[in-house]
């Protein structure tokens, strides 16, 4: 009985634990102006219908005309309202940048935890086909890939950004795995006959919660940048309206020298903008879980 008793207190002990390491910490300042960036901009994707009702790419206004109270960003030189064109723009860039973040994320955690868990020949496997992704250039690979890939379309992009942009993540996951499983708690969740599941989504993972946001936040700027680029190569769909398309069809009609500003200015601010407020919360989430950084802060609050 008293064995028994023990092996339940200690298991109670590492529930506790594991609630407070899922304990959401408490946002900085620097955090709430990154989220509601990026909200704003899921609002202006998913109300574009509302705010710029019509076709995007419909040519019905005069060409080249700079901003007024008829077109707030000007016309293009094929008579398209730029306004329009980022608004809707926002909806292709922000699905490829959180889908594309997602699957890269899911399989750095899935190849990253489960070399660093498991050990032994999976961890020489997947670290050798880890360190394959990361010899090999990623945007070369990027471009050959876009450009063999016979249909085009935003999901073809996202497979194309997953498959290319997960081996950074999964070593960086791997390294903290092969330290956390030789914790303490760890090994004494082993112990009491938790099943690995158990172990990995109860023990390991609440462990590495800020370091997968981290890795998220990071991938979805990667693609949001790479797609932008792919786009503004020609490689996307270039018939679909977004930030990078828009970028592809104002340099491809000399919108630079021709002094059309209100044409590539806009939805590279956008791109800029919304990816600033990624970087945000993402600068503000690692001051928050890096103890070297959270002690900086706080040595700074005392002298201040």
């Amino acid at each position: 009985m008293t064995t028994q008793t023990a092996i339940q207190n200690s298991t109670v002990a590492v529930r506790s634990s594991t609630r407070r390491r899922w304990r959401v910490p408490q946002l900085s300042p620097k955090a709430w102006v990154g989220l509601c960036i990026i909200v704003l901009f899921v609002l202006v994707a998913l109300l574009a219908p509302v705010i710029a009702p019509g076709d995007p790419t419909a040519e019905t206004f005069i060409p080249d005309q700079p901003p007024s109270g008829q077109n707030l960003l000007g016309t293009t030189a094929l008579g398209q309202d730029v306004f329009s064109q980022v608004v809707w723009g926002a909806r292709d860039s922000l699905l490829v940048s959180f889908v594309a973040g997602f699957l890269s994320t899911f399989i750095s955690v899935l190849v990253g935890i489960t070399a660093g868990f498991l050990g032994g020949w999976p961890d020489r496997i997947l670290s050798f086909l880890i360190s394959i992704f990361l010899v090999i250039p990623g945007l070369p690979l990027l471009i050959v890939l876009s450009s063999y890939v016979p249909s085009k379309g935003e999901w073809v992009t996202i497979a194309v950004l997953a498959v290319t942009g997960w081996a950074w993540g999964a070593r960086t996951l791997r390294s903290q795995v092969l330290t956390l499983r030789e914790h303490d708690y760890v090994l004494h969740a082993q112990l009491v006959g938790q099943r690995w599941y158990s172990i990995v989504f109860g023990e390991i993972l609440p462990n590495m919660a800020s370091l997968v946001v981290n890795n998220l936040l990071f991938a979805m700027i990667g693609a949001l940048l790479a797609e932008a680029g792919l786009d503004f190569l020609g490689l996307g769909n270039v018939t679909a309206v977004s930030w990078g398309t828009m970028l592809y069809w104002a340099q491809n009609n000399a919108a630079l020298i021709n002094g059309l500003w209100w044409w590539f200015i806009p939805p590279g601010l956008a791109i800029t903008i919304y990816g600033g407020g990624l970087a945000l919360l993402n600068f503000s989430l690692d001051e928050i879980t890096n103890p070297r950084l959270r002690k900086r802060r706080v040595r700074v609050r005392v002298k201040g």
